[in-house]
């Protein structure tokens, strides 16, 4: 503890050279202002943004002792404005909204303004579209003030649903005014969300371009991986190959080759087979000797994009191939499903039964139809236990009845064809219901 309160007064000391403080940065903890307090918060958030995740701790210690310095103190400090900004941007930094709500319940001098509180405590507590108007009114007034970057942020996530072109000013007007800070961060991170989700392709390729640029080694940027993957996913006719590559190109070899396996891995699963072959020549092409996994899940990937290809039978023989104990429980899920898919198309249909043959062929109990399952249909069944209660198994052919010889000799089409493609349309669609579930 000796340790973290030396570093926070050095970190006062440093914030206060930066800022052009007074030398008063060194006093005893009890007796730091709160507005001081709040630029070491500052200062150490936006450390933790720029890449040194070793100062985290350092940003825990500062919440934890910023929230009881403000629950300690006198009413008197917040005759001082910075104090009261201290304590609004304590509340929209992660700090406890609990104190926020303590603080105004002390507030008889009216220091606090009620109507920033009362959208703030609204926002902070989960009704954020009932301080929508509240904030809009109010953004305009504060925004030049101390708390106008985390004021923006609070405004544009209160829209980002309703009004995500409303919600993007707001994004870039944080970055505007706090460049290389937290703020700057989130509304990068996030703008990238908006734009992508409304559909702004060009926009967004500009916010992911930029956030590649500033901050992968922030700790959230794991969050923007996932959303440039999505982005890349979702919108890949639109999306030029060279402006993924100039995304991907800012990061080392390691996250690129993650990222371009979590591009894979959701453009099987998303039908987009040109990306995901794509994405997983890339991942291959990135992986060093040695590194058996990210080939694994490459090669999956791959197989998964090559079913629906002329090569059904390669694809199988490659998935069959990949060993069950390098993957994780949903790629196995994954894996079971593409060889079951590709079982289907490689499966030929089967001629209708004569009567003879027909009466010759034994009654079948559900628990012997099951016995007669293929490995790919045990794995379906297993992952979904109500799927195919009481079905009859494809590889048992019924005979058809006579509606449907009659049927067949208006249509002209063989019953047994029909029946097969009934039972194949069937299976094809649990099975896309178990890769819609994997997406989500």
């Amino acid at each position: 503890m000796d340790r973290l309160r030396r570093l926070f007064l050095m970190g006062s000391v440093l914030c206060g050279i930066a800022s052009a403080a007074t030398p008063a940065c060194a006093e005893d903890l009890d007796d730091l202002a709160p507005y001081k307090m709040i630029r070491s918060l500052q200062y150490v958030q936006d450390t933790v943004a720029l890449g040194d995740h070793s100062a985290m701790e350092m940003q825990r210690f500062l919440l934890s002792t910023i929230d009881e310095r403000f629950r300690t103190a006198d009413a008197a400090i917040f005759d001082d404005p910075r104090n009261v900004d201290a304590a609004l941007v304590y509340a929209m930094s992660g700090g406890n909204p609990e104190t926020l709500e303590l603080l105004i319940k002390r507030d008889v001098d009216g220091h606090f303004d009620s109507r920033l509180t009362d959208a703030l405590r609204s926002y902070l507590s989960g009704r954020g579209s009932q301080s929508v108007k509240s904030l809009a009114d109010i953004f305009p007034e504060y925004k030049r003030a101390r708390v106008g970057p985390y004021l923006a942020l609070v405004s544009a996530n209160s829209v980002i649903r309703k009004d995500p072109a409303l919600a993007l000013t707001y994004f870039d007007w944080a970055r505007l005014v706090a460049p290389g800070t937290i703020v700057e961060e989130a509304a990068l991170r996030r703008s990238v969300y908006v734009t992508s989700e409304a559909g702004w392709i060009d926009k967004s390729m500009v916010y992911a371009n930029r956030y590649a640029r500033r901050y992968l080694r922030s700790p959230y940027a794991s969050q923007f991986a996932d959303l440039f993957v999505k982005l890349a996913v979702d919108h890949f006719e639109a999306i030029k190959e060279e402006d993924i590559l100039e995304v991907l190109s800012f990061m080392d070899v390691p996250r690129q080759r993650e990222v371009y396996l979590r591009m894979a891995r959701l453009a099987a699963i998303s039908g987009k087979n040109k990306l995901a072959s794509l994405a997983a020549e890339r991942a291959q092409m990135l992986s060093e000797d040695g590194e058996n996994t990210p080939r694994v899940l490459a090669d999956l990937y791959s197989g998964l994009a090559s079913v629906p290809s002329g090569d059904v039978s390669s694809a199988m023989e490659s998935i069959i191939a990949i060993p069950d104990d390098r993957l994780s429980e949903k790629d196995r899920a994954l894996k079971a499903a593409a060889k079951a898919v590709a079982e289907e198309v490689l499966r030929a249909p089967q001629a209708a039964l004569t009567e003879t043959e027909a009466a010759a062929v034994p009654e079948q109990s559900e628990d012997a139809s099951y016995a007669g399952l293929n490995e790919a249909e045990t794995a379906e069944r297993s992952m979904d236990p109500q799927a195919g209660a009481g079905e009859t198994p494809i590889a048992t052919a019924a005979e058809p009845d006579e509606k449907k010889k009659e049927q067949a000799a208006e249509t002209g089409i063989d019953p047994a064809f029909d029946t097969f493609v009934s039972s194949g349309r069937s299976k094809l669609d649990e099975i896309d219901a178990l890769l819609k579930g994997e997406g989500s």
